[in-house]
Parts: C-alpha cells; sequence; structure tokens
C-alpha cells in the first residue's frame, strides 16, 4: 500500500495523473524531473495556494472540517469524520473534488491532508479556536463536563452573550479595544470561557490583552447552524431583473457611440496640445482636467477612457522634441522631457467603423492590467494616483474583469442583476481570490457600463461575444483585422446591425451651423474635420462653418469652386446664401499676402495692404522692414512668420523660390506605434491547458524520470558516494527552489533527506540528514549516524532528495 505522498502519486494511472495535471496545471512549468519531484511540487506553498484560490466557498469549508477531525496522534481523518461535522448530501463530491487535487490523499478511512495547506490557510479553520486542553487547562475542564459549559454559557451577561456570538461566528480571537467590552470579557475570562492569549513569539499588543474562544465553546455557539457555520452546497445564484434583450442591446449601442465619440475627442485634443508625461510617470491632475473639459466628460470617465485608449495602442510617450526615445531610458536619466501623443495607430484605428473602434477598445481594457477606479486615490505615501501612473498598475485586473462578466454572461439574456448580487456570487465561486479584489470587481462592472458592454445591468449580446472571443490576431495592434475586413469578428457584426447606419450627407442651417444625421461616413468626417468646427464639447454631430475654418480649407488646398461644389453634393438643404458669400470673400482675400525665406520675406501686389501690415502693432514682434513698396522681410522663419499674420486676421500663404503658392495639410505629430495590450497579453494568458497528446507526452515524461532517477538509487553506494560527491537520484535540472521545497517538506514530515552542498573550501559533499528547522536563512538538520547537529548556510545548499527506501 502507498505510504508517502510521492507513493500516492506514483500509484495513479496514467489518466489520474493526467487529470491532476489538468486541475493544476501549474504542478508542470516547468515538467518535473520525476513523480518525486512532481510531489514535492504539488505540496509547496506556492502550488497550494493556487488551487486553494480556485476553490468554491463550500469546498473550503469541507477542507476545514477535515483539518478540525484530524486525529491528534497520526493527523489523519476519514470520510466519516468529515461527514460528522458537514452533515450534507453533496459533501462527498466536495470530498472526491479534494482528492482529485490530491489536497486530501490516501484511502477513505485514512485521509490525510496536504502538508503546505495549513501553512497558507487560516489557523482557525472555518472561524473555531484552538482546543481548550491545548489552550489552558481550566478551561479544558469546563468543556469536559457538557452540562456546567451550557449552565455557564446561557448565564452568561446579555453583553458578554454579544461577545460570545461574535467571537463564535469567526475569527475566535479578539482584542480589548474599547472600554465597552472589557467588563464582559473579563466576566468570560474568569469563567474560562474565554481564555488570554499572547501572539506567538511578539510582546503584548498595546491595544489591549488577546483573548481566544476554545473550539469546543465555538462549537456549542453553533449548535443551531452545525459546527462550520452556515453551509451553502450551491452558489447564490442572483435573482435578477428580466429586461428586453433588445432594450439592453440598443441601449448598450448608443453607450458605445458615445464612447468612441468621446476617446475620439480626448485623443484630438491631447493632440492639439499634447500633455507633459510627469517625473514619477503618468498623466498630471491639470491635464486630466483639462483633456476631460475639451471631452465634455467627468474626471473619471476621462480617466478610464485614456486608461483604454493607452492600453489599446493609441497613445504613446515621445520627447518633447519630437525624437522617439526609450521610454524606459528617458525616465530613468531625468534628463529628458517626454509628452502624451496620439500613436500612429490612431490615424488607422480613426479610419475604421464604429463597431471595429469600440471592439479595439473593448479588447485592451479587457486586457489591460490597469485599475482605472485607483486614479484620484491616494497612495501608501499619500500621493495622488495619476492617470496613467505605474500605481494603478493592478496584475489581477484582467482575471477581475472576466470573473465579473461570465456572472452575467451566465445568466439569460437580459437579465440584470446588481451589484452586490454579482460580487455575493464572486465571493462563493473563490471566496480567498475575491477577498481582496472587490474594488476591482466594482471596477470592473462600472467600466462595462461606461464602454457599453454592459447596459441596464444585463450583458449585451455583443458583449458575450467579446467574451467568447477576446484575442487578436498576431500582428494586429488594433485587433481589428484591418486588413481584411471581409472576415469581421462576431461582435463587430452583431454590433453593426445595433448601430445607425454611417450617412454621407448632412443639413446646412441657416446659421451656418452644419447637423449630420447619424455617425458620419469616414471621408465625410475628413471634410468635416477641414471645413468645418465641431459645435459641441467632444465634437459630436453639431459643426458650424466660420470664416477661420473656411481660411484653414483654404490653406490645405481647397478652393472657393471646390468648396462650393463640396456643401451642395453633401448637404440635403439648400445652401444658405451668406455661406456662399462667406467663402467667396474668404478666397478672394486668401493669398493676398505672400511669404518666402529671408529668414522670410512678405510680399504682396497692394501696396495699401502692405502699409497696413507695417502699421499693425500687434505684428511688432516680427520685426519686419521694407524693402520695396511691396516687400517686406522678417529674420523670423516663416512657419512663425505665417502663424503671427493669420492670428492678426491677415490671410497670408507661403510660396515657394519660384513664386508658386504652397498649400498643404498642417503636419501632424504622433508618438511611435505601439501594440494593443489585448496582442502583448496573448502570449502570456497564464499556464497552458494541456490535453490530447500534449498531455500524454507530459505524463510518459514524468514517468521515464520516475524510472530513471529509481534505477540511479538502486546503483551501489560505492559508486553513489565516490569522493563525497553525488547525491543519491542528483540530477541536473534540479533547481535551488526544489531544494527548498523538500527541506520545508522533510520538517514537517521529519523525513530523511540527503543534502548537497558546498563546502567552506569550495568541494562539493552530500549527507543524509533529518532537518529540524528551516529559518532565518540556515537549515538546522541531525546525522543520526554520528548523533550531530549541523547547520547548513541555505545558499550553499546545492540539491535536495528525500531518502528512498
Amino acid at each position: 500500500m502507498p505510504t508517502t505522498f510521492a507513493d500516492q502519486l506514483r500509484s495513479l494511472t496514467d489518466e489520474a495523473l493526467g487529470a491532476l495535471i489538468q486541475l493544476r496545471p501549474d504542478l508542470v512549468v516547468p515538467v518535473p524531473a520525476d513523480v518525486s519531484a512532481l510531489a514535492i511540487r504539488a505540496q509547496s506553498r506556492g502550488s497550494v495556494a493556487r488551487c486553494l484560490d480556485g476553490l468554491d466557498e463550500f469546498t473550503l469549508l469541507v477542507l476545514d472540517a477535515a483539518r478540525l477531525s484530524r486525529d491528534a496522534e497520526t493527523a489523519r481523518t476519514s470520510v466519516a469524520a468529515i461527514l460528522e461535522l458537514a452533515a450534507e448530501d453533496d459533501v462527498s463530491v466536495a470530498i472526491d473534488r479534494l482528492r482529485a487535487r490530491f489536497l486530501l490523499y490516501g484511502p477513505p478511512d485514512a485521509l490525510e491532508v496536504a502538508g503546505a495547506v495549513d501553512e497558507v490557510t487560516s489557523p482557525y479553520p472555518a472561524g473555531l479556536g484552538r482546543p481548550a486542553d491545548y489552550l489552558d487547562a481550566q478551561a479544558a475542564a469546563l468543556v469536559a463536563d457538557r452540562a456546567k459549559l451550557r449552565r455557564t454559557v446561557l448565564s452568561a451577561p446579555p453583553a458578554a452573550r454579544a461577545v460570545l456570538d461574535r467571537l463564535a461566528a469567526g475569527p475566535p480571537i479578539g482584542a480589548l479595544r474599547r472600554e465597552a467590552v472589557v467588563e464582559p470579557v473579563r466576566w468570560l475570562v474568569e469563567q474560562h470561557i474565554l481564555v488570554p492569549v499572547l501572539e506567538a513569539g511578539r510582546a503584548p499588543r498595546a491595544d489591549g490583552e488577546l483573548v481566544e474562544l476554545p473550539r469546543e465553546v465555538g462549537m456549542l455557539l453553533r449548535r443551531d447552524t452545525g459546527p462550520l457555520g452556515v453551509l451553502r452546497p450551491f452558489p447564490p445564484i442572483p435573482d435578477g431583473t428580466p429586461r428586453d434583450p433588445q432594450s439592453v442591446d440598443s441601449a448598450g449601442a448608443g453607450q458605445v457611440m458615445e464612447a468612441v465619440r468621446s476617446t475620439e475627442a480626448l485623443l484630438e485634443a491631447l493632440a492639439a496640445e499634447p500633455a507633459p508625461v510627469l517625473r514619477a510617470g503618468g498623466l498630471g491632475v491639470r491635464d486630466l482636467k483639462r483633456l476631460a473639459r475639451a471631452a465634455g466628460l467627468d474626471e473619471p470617465m476621462a480617466a478610464l477612457l485614456l486608461e483604454t485608449a493607452y492600453a489599446a495602442g493609441l497613445i504613446g510617450e515621445v520627447e518633447a522634441g519630437g525624437t522617439t526615445r526609450s521610454v524606459t531610458v528617458s525616465r530613468a536619466s531625468g534628463g529628458v522631457d517626454e509628452t502624451f501623443l496620439p500613436t500612429g495607430s490612431y490615424d488607422l484605428w480613426h479610419a475604421l467603423s464604429i463597431a471595429q473602434r469600440w471592439t479595439a477598445l473593448a479588447r485592451a481594457w479587457l486586457a489591460m492590467t490597469r485599475q482605472p477606479s485607483l486614479v484620484g486615490q491616494r497612495d501608501e505615501r499619500d500621493r495622488p494616483i495619476n492617470v496613467l501612473a505605474p500605481d494603478a498598475e493592478r496584475a489581477g485586473a484582467p482575471q477581475a474583469r472576466r470573473e465579473a462578466l461570465l456572472v452575467l454572461n451566465d445568466l439569460k439574456p437580459g437579465t440584470a442583476a446588481q451589484t452586490d448580487e454579482v460580487l455575493g456570487l464572486l465571493a462563493w465561486q473563490a471566496p480567498r481570490r475575491s477577498r481582496g479584489r472587490e474594488a476591482a470587481h466594482r471596477d470592473a462592472l462600472s467600466g462595462a457600463a461606461a464602454l457599453g458592454v454592459v447596459a441596464l445591468g444585463a450583458i449585451t449580446s455583443y458583449g458575450r461575444l467579446l467574451l467568447e472571443d477576446p484575442d487578436v490576431d498576431e500582428g494586429d495592434p488594433l485587433g481589428v483585422r484591418p486588413g481584411n475586413p471581409a472576415t469581421p469578428s462576431d461582435a463587430v457584426r452583431a454590433l453593426d446591425v445595433l448601430l445607425p447606419a454611417p450617412v454621407d450627407h448632412f443639413l446646412v442651417q441657416a446659421d451656418l451651423s452644419v447637423v449630420v444625421p447619424g455617425p458620419p461616413e469616414p471621408e465625410l468626417a475628413a471634410e468635416l474635420d477641414v471645413v468645418a468646427e465641431p459645435e459641441s464639447a467632444g465634437g459630436a454631430s453639431v459643426f458650424r462653418v466660420t470664416a477661420e475654418s473656411v481660411r484653414q480649407a483654404l490653406d490645405v488646398g481647397y478652393t472657393a469652386n471646390d468648396l462650393h461644389t463640396l456643401f451642395k453634393r453633401r448637404s440635403r438643404t439648400p445652401v444658405p446664401q451668406t455661406l456662399t458669400y462667406m467663402i467667396d470673400d474668404a478666397a478672394r482675400r486668401h493669398g493676398g499676402l505672400r511669404t518666402g525665406s529671408a529668414g522670410s520675406y512678405l510680399r504682396s501686389d497692394d501696396s495699401a495692404l502692405m502699409a497696413e501690415v507695417l502699421a499693425d502693432k500687434r505684428l511688432a514682434i516680427l520685426n519686419l522692414r521694407q524693402i520695396a513698396p511691396t516687400v517686406l522681410v522678417s529674420p523670423l522663419q516663416v512657419a512663425r512668420l505665417l502663424g503671427a499674420l493669420r492670428e492678426a486676421g491677415f490671410a497670408p500663404v507661403a510660396e515657394d523660390a519660384g513664386g508658386a503658392t504652397v498649400l498643404s495639410r498642417p503636419a501632424v505629430r504622433r508618438a511611435p506605434t505601439r501594440s494593443s495590450m489585448a496582442t502583448r497579453l496573448a502570449d502570456h494568458s497564464g499556464p497552458l491547458m494541456l490535453a490530447g497528446p500534449r498531455l500524454a507526452g507530459v505524463v510518459e515524461q514524468i514517468r521515464r524520470g520516475d524510472i530513471a532517477t529509481r534505477a540511479a538509487r538502486r546503483a551501489p553506494d560505492s559508486v553513489r558516494a565516490a569522493n563525497g560527491q553525488g547525491v543519491p537520484g542528483l540530477t541536473s535540472v534540479q533547481r535551488h527552489s526544489e531544494a527548498m521545497a523538500v527541506l520545508q517538506q522533510a520538517v514537517r514530515e521529519k523525513a530523511k533527506v540527503w543534502v548537497g552542498y558546498v563546502d567552506s573550501h569550495g568541494a562539493t559533499l552530500s549527507r543524509l540528514v533529518r532537518p529540524v528547522s528551516l529559518s532565518a536563512g540556515y537549515l538546522r538538520a541531525e546525522d543520526e549516524r554520528t548523533e550531530t547537529l549541523h547547520t547548513f548556510a541555505l545558499h550553499r545548499i546545492t540539491a535536495a532528495v528525500p531518502e528512498e527506501v
């Protein structure tokens, strides 16, 4: 019969061993050398903690029942003993779940708890204290007399009974922090119902004495709910509010358009006035307020969209002077000023359909390791957390978003769940993991509503499709397959149906406002960017034609006839006569002044106009000098001369050396292109879920390594210990971390191990010892052959292998 943990693993069939690897994939990252190495890893603190993190509340309570029911001498329990504490029909299923993961192992009548479970869980299983005979002899005598114990508890004053009920609910430890509880606790201590204790290895607490409720008293107080408290074998599925799925999708589509529009407005404002990168990283508070005001958003919404745009690769950093530079190097040097700017990917993204643009943002939001709700809060040094700052980084954010959305995804279409209901279910599904993630889950639900993944409290149909296919194609930083528009993702197709069709026209009003009755086509949007100015904050669907916007259109190469043709072709209403006059007047004045390089020169056939310019005091900074009746020169460059003249209300144009007019769009600065967060994380999605031939290959590799290791251990002792070297069964792939795990297990089990180490002369030696303690950088172990206690520095230990019989 198998005796050790490794023997239990060794006795498994290949199918059962493969099932264990599927349940705990971290055990084979990397693939262990043999079954003994697999056993060591399966009992290590890190692996056990990761396994426990994925278990539900009911299964964890059944594991606590196994810990509570262990025999004091053998440290073993049984299925029958567990059932005495947890009398539920589904306990057997939970026990099977624990045994499949090897958190419990052995035959049903002699189950053992994996060694590291006690190290990574609470010292108070199910919120119950330690046994009375461990805490105090008088308390043990009291609990031994069950009738006396009940009478004493029933005679407790109301205030003392309130203290007992609080400690019975768990945890069973309390501190005397308030005067109001001193007298009740003193009475309980005098009756030996509570036991004063000190934290191990520490001085008495400054906030008062610690008291502990013995386990037997806690179980008596739980007589109505059971020793483990209230057991919930099944998850608390949210009741939810049924809504019309079409209404949910329609509301979500409206929020999608708003999120995309707001993102564009933020990035356009950032392009117009780049924001400096703070020395500590991130965007300053003033810049966030400026961008939010320009886009017509509140600051939390602006922070969410900026973080999402950065994760999607639409925002990047560039040196203030315009030179691309490594962000890490420039920040470390502290001598380079950087600014945030839209990247080259933003121009590609801007040309896509609304559904494709939203999908790029939503995928980046799902994958980004950022928690936007932290923006504006204070860090541990009482400093504000800024947008895009390192302090808002949270590695668990992507998993928290997926967990929260999957709760909604599992409900019927159109079912809206309250936030507290979602959090309650998540707390049941994985209590250990959810304990520190409530803020992240709330952030996920609020972010999903802001982006339109969730609407009216329910997940949308295209949101479900997004969760089913979250990954992006390799080499596509936007994640929207722009090179293959014929095969958009399912989420894009579903969203396209819900969004209004793009329009190719607008309505020109008598006051020269331009109304676009829907999302404009990319070509129309590009034309409006040139010939009109956004009327409402953030650039919604209302624009206005002004003299300045007409001049800008003429500057980039439009002629008066081009503008007349554009408005006649695009407008579904008659073009106002005032607009026609404005265009003709601007075109007549446009180019009346010409500039060139001198530094720069200014010429015109209109000598009166030249005299007006020369007399304008606002242009004194140009240092203009008249060299002919129709020619002025300035020491400034052409660009500065053009800008100053336009600010003063003139309409100059540049010309080349041959006198030809130079008309061009202004250069647009962009940061270097960055890949989307969804693309960068595609190859780092956690442990690989093995199946089929690959899983069978891993199992076979472990079996072969185990056969080779056991054969090596059967070699003659003279060969194994030649020159005092060579730990039996030691292979070169065993690492120092595995050696530490072997030693930790040996300390728990009081087992012998072969220790390989380097002595003070640099010689490699090995010794068979029984570890006693492992702390403060040293291993203390007993050599039974010489009856000597040895001390090994951990950094000198090269390997450790359990003794095999």
